[in-house]
């Protein structure tokens, strides 16, 4: 009896080992088919090449800011209270061109006492020179005391001080006559009327915002590498993706000419801080636009295009060969049709092409489109792109 059941046992034991190995060898057999399909598996790749092409560049920018250099306030000069404005809101103004005009009434009384004092000290002016000559001929003929010609001559001395301080004060009252008529202090446009007829006003009060915005200004920070390759005078054109007839800060009036968001604006290049002589890492370029159709205004627009006016001949690649969202990195297909993962710096772009400054050596290839499967080191089939 127990012979037969260590025989039992003998069996199981055996059964079991075998079932063991068995599924080793299915694991084993299943393992080397898989990597036997990943070896077979073909991946077909549309691929371009980096070559020279001749690209019109483009830069998006997230936001600009337009300043004007050209935009100041009119302010009162002296006390008053306003009578007249002979200008309006976007009124064309000359500089020294008279705004408004005051009234104080302090001042022509001041004027009038002023004047009757150098009157008075004119006359006693006058007859401070008729002693002191008269005491000089005295003198001369030894009729009169040194004292009493030094003294004349000091009363003399005296009067004419006095005449000065008051003449001095008189002009200062006609000046004040004069601030009570406010001029504009630039050639431009009259943006913001800040108080109106009736109103009193104070010395330093503004009583208007001036400016001329035929000329703006705005400047980007970029890296060296591209600073080096833009110079002075170079000039860009400007694409506006809002509505900018839409959004004007001031309600400025358009220029003769215009056409309003079809307008084409064009910014050139006055400045690059630090000069491009000196070693720096980032670049302020400073761009001044032609607003002569007064389009624009000091105030900040988004996504602006701003294009080169000129193409240039540059090493590229299709926008459609970088891989990820930081486009940085694209996918090099060598001539054994290898897939490589590369990492590359970028320049301008078309918005079809992109500029590489390192990374990719012209006449190779790189992978477009779909990216889904690729992985390092998979052999592919390629196909070339019609554009290459």
């Amino acid at each position: 009896m127990k012979k037969y059941f260590y025989i039992g046992v003998v069996v199981i034991i055996c059964f079991a080992i075998a079932i063991v190995c068995y599924g080793a060898w299915l694991n084993y057999s299943d393992a080397k088919q898989i990597a036997k399909r990943m070896e077979e598996r073909t991946i077909t790749v549309l691929c371009g090449e980096a070559k020279r092409r001749d690209i019109l560049p483009k830069v998006i920018l997230g936001s600009v800011r337009f300043s004007s250099d050209n935009m100041t306030d009119a302010v009162a000069l002296t006390d008053g209270r306003i009578k007249h404005w002979f200008v309006e809101k976007n009124s064309a103004v000359r500089k020294g061109e008279v705004l408004l005009t005051m009234v104080n009434e302090q001042i022509p009384l001041k004027i009038q006492q002023a004047t009757s004092t150098v009157s008075q000290e004119e006359a006693l002016l006058s007859r401070a020179l008729s002693m002191y000559r008269r005491q000089a001929r005295l003198l001369e003929r030894n009729a009169t005391s040194k004292d009493k010609y030094e003294e004349a001559e000091a009363n003399y001395f005296a009067a004419q001080e006095k005449l000065k301080v008051s003449k001095a004060q008189l002009a200062q009252y006609q000046i004040q006559s004069d601030w009570l008529s406010v001029t504009s202090p630039i050639d431009g446009e009259v943006l913001v009327i800040y108080q109106h007829e009736g109103a009193s006003i104070q010395a330093g009060v503004p009583v208007a915002l001036v400016g001329d915005f035929t000329r703006l200004k705005f400047s980007i920070d970029v890296e060296d590498l591209y600073a080096q390759k833009v110079r002075l005078g170079e000039s860009f054109t400007l694409t506006f993706n809002e509505n900018v007839t839409s959004n004007k800060a001031y309600n400025t009036k358009y220029g003769v000419g215009n056409k309003g968001d079809h307008q084409k604006v064009i910014a050139k290049i006055i400045g690059i801080s630090p000069d491009l002589s000196e070693p720096a890492d980032m670049r302020q370029v400073v761009f001044e636009v032609d607003n002569r159709a007064h389009i624009l205004e000091p105030m900040t627009y988004t996504e602006v295009t701003m294009e080169l006016q000129k193409r240039e001949n540059l090493l590229a690649v299709p926008i459609s060969a970088l891989t990820d969202t930081a486009m940085d990195k694209v996918f090099i297909v060598d001539e054994n049709d290898i897939i490589h993962r590369r990492s590359v710096k970028l320049g301008v772009s078309d918005g079809e092409y992109v500029e590489i400054v390192s990374g990719i050596n012209e006449g190779e290839r790189v992978a477009l489109g779909n990216f889904d499967g690729l992985e390092e080191g998979l052999r592919v089939n390629t196909r070339q792109n019609g554009d290459d």
